[in-house]
């Protein structure tokens, strides 16, 4: 039974706007029992069960103040991710495993209109002129969004839970992410102060991992962290640095890249830099850092195996530069010790698929040395 749909919900929600000031509804107790009251008031005649009540109540709470259909599935602890393809597609991620919902918004508008007033409420605009948006939530949790035109199916919505767990590489070791060896090998890579870059697809455990990694650097050491959107949890480290980039705000003006914040990092006095992850002209910047006095530095990036991910390196560096194919990788296989290579497979679970040694560059090829358990 559909209790409100689209059309009647925005009704319900007008008139309790109207009747009370702001000042009143940002108490989440009192509006809670106004919209209570209101229910009430509404269902006399109806013949609506107190079950019936409360999940209307339910309904437009959630409207109001977070995401609407999608809050319990938001606050399901088991949903790591939430994607809503288009009004009437949406799936979750619990534990590692995709699944469809019987769920969905009323219409294109219904659903556009939870992404401006979610990303609204965070003081984040976007509407049709500005149709891409991100946003952290202060659980750390990232949320992504379109609306059309540049989403012409409909608005879309992706919401990465974070679970709340700091990664440790022992949790790693134990859910089979890679072998204790492995993770000795890396601990090691680490204090040495060798650079690491960790490569794999979406959703592969990048993040994680160069959160496991960056746990091993000594508490002495001064860290400058470079994201997009600051996912990395380093709060056990005393001598910390945090830059996030920005885009461009409604006057295209205000825009913060990530090449900005790696060339003021160097002007930090870091023992070590770390990129959330480069995907582009930046992949400069940070190559540079790294010959040029900081060693054990670290970064992510998307690549489908060890070698594609260093020619994509290569294609950065030289789409940002004057310098040519071969300088450009020669550049990268003088700046790069280790890189770390994840994959999920088809279960959901995310295992180290390499580790490779880079040795140098020599006859048009990267001198790689791939790791080898038990050698």
């Amino acid at each position: 039974m559909v209790l409100l749909n689209y059309k009647e919900q925005q009704a319900f929600i007008r008139k309790i706007v109207t009747q009370h000031n702001a000042e009143t509804l940002a108490d989440s107790a009192v509006l809670k029992q106004i919209i209570v009251n209101e229910v009430r008031r509404r269902s006399r005649g109806a013949k609506l069960s107190l079950q019936q009540q409360s999940d209307m109540v339910d309904l437009i709470y959630n409207a109001m103040t977070g995401l609407d259909v999608l809050q319990p599935y938001f606050e399901d602890p088991d949903i790591t991710e939430i994607m809503v393809n288009r009004p009437d597609e949406i799936y979750i991620e619990r534990h590692g495993q995709m699944q469809q919902m019987d769920l969905r918004f009323d219409s294109r508008e219904h659903l556009a209109n939870v992404i401006s007033r979610f990303f609204g409420r965070a003081n984040k605009v976007i509407h049709e002129r500005s149709p891409i948006a991100d946003m952290r939530l202060p659980d750390g949790s990232r949320v992504h969004a379109v609306l059309p035109p540049a989403a012409p199916d409909g608005p879309i919505l992706s919401i990465r839970r974070f679970t709340g767990i700091l990664p440790r590489m022992s949790a790693l070791v134990a859910n089979g992410t890679l072998t204790q060896r492995e993770a000795d090998l890396l601990r090691t890579a680490v204090v040495d102060r060798q650079s690491i870059f960790i490569s794999g697809g979406t959703a592969s455990g990048k993040t994680t991992m160069l959160n496991a990694l960056a746990a091993y650097i000594p508490p002495h050491e001064r860290i400058v962290t470079i994201e997009d959107a600051a996912e990395l949890e380093l709060s056990g480290k005393h001598n910390l640095v945090r830059l996030e980039a920005r885009k461009a705000g409604f006057d295209e003006s205000g825009a913060i890249t990530l090449t900005d914040l790696i060339r003021s990092s160097l002007r930090l006095r870091p023992d070590r830099i770390i990129v959330g992850e480069v995907r582009g002209k930046e992949t400069y910047d940070m190559i540079q850092a790294m010959q040029t006095g900081h060693p054990g530095s670290m970064s992510t990036g998307h690549g489908n195996s060890p070698v594609d991910m260093l020619d994509r390196l290569s294609l950065f560096l030289m789409t940002a530069s004057d310098l040519p194919w071969e300088a450009s990788r020669r550049m990268v296989a003088s700046a790069l010790d280790l890189m770390v290579h994840l994959r999920r497979d088809s279960t959901g679970q995310r295992r180290v698929e390499a580790i490779i040694r880079i040795n140098g560059y020599d006859n048009g090829n990267f001198m790689l040395e791939p790791y080898k358990e038990g050698v």
